[in-house]
């Protein structure tokens, strides 16, 4: 793993998969509207994965974290009961006037132009574990990462953006690497459990893909 960084250890930031499957159980409520609260520890969860495998997603990873702190921070704010879901979040910002729908730059930390960021990599991730848990052990994780990226991601980046992407997924490690750090057990293990997690977040991800796209929210500047 030439120019990787060493896998970080500590129990605290040890990713597993585990843990992000059961955090997007609880992402639903009964209506199918999406608790913020889960949302964002299920990324949480994602953002060890991804640093886990060392420096090459610190570009997402960083970026994660800091759309995290600001969804947290409106949760925690004074109007805190408006961002109980991503659905109450929308009525209630949409309705204040405080979402940029005009593309001036205005409200750059919007709820709902925070969440598309991550709405956006959640969907880069799905795409790349559904390529991870249907590959052979052959197949390479740079080539299904970057067609992941180009499905999702790259249309959102500017081009020198994309190119670093493009160059940091030549340095991802095998498939079994991937693996590993995913705390399960054997292959067969991590691949139903995977088989278990994404139809969870694909749901996740396609409710608010909708609810966006009914709000005209899908490109927020």
């Amino acid at each position: 793993m030439r120019g990787m960084a060493a896998p970080v250890t500590t129990e605290e930031q040890r990713f597993s998969l585990q843990e992000v499957l059961d955090t997007f159980k609880l992402c639903l409520s009964e209506n199918k509207e999406v608790y913020l609260e889960h949302y964002c520890a299920g990324w949480r969860g994602l953002v060890k994965f991804l640093n886990s495998l060392g420096t090459v997603f610190g570009f997402i990873s960083k970026d994660a974290v800091n759309k995290i702190q600001i969804l947290v921070g409106h949760m925690n704010g004074e109007n805190g009961s408006h961002y109980l879901t991503v659905q109450s979040m929308v009525r209630y910002e949409l309705e204040g006037g405080l979402v940029d729908l005009s593309k001036r730059g205005s409200h750059p930390e919007s709820g709902c132009r925070t969440l598309l960021r991550l709405h956006r990599a959640l969907r880069w991730l799905e795409l790349f574990l559904e390529r991870l848990r249907t590959s052979s052990e052959d197949d390479k994780t740079s080539v299904m990462c970057a067609e992941a990226y180009n499905e999702s991601l790259a249309q959102h980046h500017m081009w020198v953006v994309s190119k670093a992407a493009r160059m940091a997924f030549c340095m991802l490690p095998a498939r079994q690497a991937f693996f590993e750090v995913m705390n399960v057990g054997p292959p067969e293990k991590v691949v139903a459990m995977l088989g278990e997690a994404l139809p969870l977040i694909s749901e996740v991800y396609q409710i608010t893909e909708d609810l966006y796209a009914q709000n005209n929210l899908l490109n927020l500047p």
